[in-house]
């Protein structure tokens, strides 16, 4: 019997979610929660479901016996009430980045998951898009060395391609209350600093400038930034975020284009695309002993980290291993978002406690 997925949020984002389930897959989506049941229905229309159970109410999802596993995609100050219920109910776990917005909270999820005894996973997807895959891969295989610095760079703009995002998904991300930090820094923050630590490790310590640029009469983002952090064995990150407002970008999702630089003792491997692409440029090079080397034969669709990041998922869940993001692994990228935070807002470096 396929697992039976229940989606507890259906906004935008839950599109990129729903693609493993509507492929070829060992789930199947058998209902669809959200306070807007008519968005609900007009998803499950879309993705093809005709006899999906619609509700507007968590509780009466969570109560059914035919869902054995809950995506939770919800703005993020709902994420850990929703998430404990969740569990309390003996459901499996997905839950959609950052997991919560306080360590205090991270904490309680953590011991939940664990004595839940069922595969917990906190979704993030950069670790899964294919160039990024492939920048691992080359670094575990010794391409350039040991990695002594990472370089991420965040540029949003514009683009004539980008999804429409409705009003109301930009509004809550621009709450601290209810998004939990800036719509850069912290929100889509969490992938870069998900890579950071996905390529060096735990950051001992933190430090940040956060700016601001208004972009429209109540919308105010958190640019331009930049994050530096200090890894152990005298190694070195940076996080730098920019907008600007007339850089066109080809995209279908957001109007965003990630790069990230990693250099090492014998080399340099970098990725040239993320959520867009700002020309047409190799989405991965490295460089070692002279010879610049493209690498071009993998899928960028930033769709493709989602694939690939659920069917990790389902393969973890048949095969009883622990998903990436644990809710110990996210735990850690959290403290490191959060330390970005505390930095921008005192102007001090913040020292990471990795216990």
């Amino acid at each position: 019997m396929p697992l039976r997925a229940g989606f507890i949020g259906t906004g935008r984002i839950s599109d990129l979610h729903a693609i493993a389930y509507l492929n070829d897959s060992p789930a199947k989506i058998v209902a669809l929660c959200d306070q807007n049941t008519a968005l609900a229905r007009g998803r499950a229309e879309a993705w093809g479901l005709d006899d999906v159970f619609v509700t507007g109410d968590v509780d009466a999802l969570l109560s059914r016996p035919d869902v054995d596993l809950v995506e939770i995609l919800l703005p993020h100050h709902l994420h850990f009430p929703v998430a404990m219920k969740a569990i309390a109910a003996g459901k499996t776990v997905s839950l959609q980045k950052p997991m919560c917005t306080s360590l205090e909270e991270a904490d309680r999820l953590v011991a939940a998951a664990a004595a839940s005894g069922r595969p917990f996973r906190v979704f993030e997807n950069f670790i899964f898009f294919p160039p990024i895959v492939r920048a691992r891969q080359l670094l575990d295989a010794g391409a350039i060395g040991d990695p002594i610095s990472i370089r991420i760079k965040s540029n949003s703009g514009t683009s004539r391609t980008a999804w429409d995002v409705p009003r109301e998904a930009i509004r809550w991300r621009l709450e601290r209350e209810t998004s939990g930090g800036g719509p850069l820094v912290f929100d889509d923050g969490h992938h870069k600093f998900a890579l950071a630590w996905h390529f060096m490790g735990n950051p001992e310590s933190v430090h940040a400038y956060i700016g601001r640029t208004k972009v429209a009469d109540s919308v105010v983002l958190d640019a331009p930034s930049i994050v530096s952090f200090l890894f152990p064995g005298n190694r070195i990150g940076s996080f730098e975020i920019v907008h600007s407002p007339e850089l066109e970008i080809a995209t279908r999702h957001y109007a965003q284009d990630d790069r990230v630089e990693i250099t090492g003792t014998h080399g340099v491997i970098w990725v040239n695309c993320g959520h867009g692409r700002l020309g047409d440029t190799p989405p991965v090079v490295h460089y070692r002993d002279g010879r610049l080397i493209p690498h071009s034969d993998m899928p960028t669709g930033w769709e493709q980290s989602f694939v690939q990041a659920t069917r990790h998922y389902f393969d973890c869940l048949a095969n009883g291993q622990p998903a990436a993001l644990s809710a110990s692994d996210a735990r850690q990228v959290l403290r490191f978002a959060l330390a970005a935070e505390e930095s921008g807002q005192t102007g001090k470096r913040v020292d990471v406690d990795l216990d």
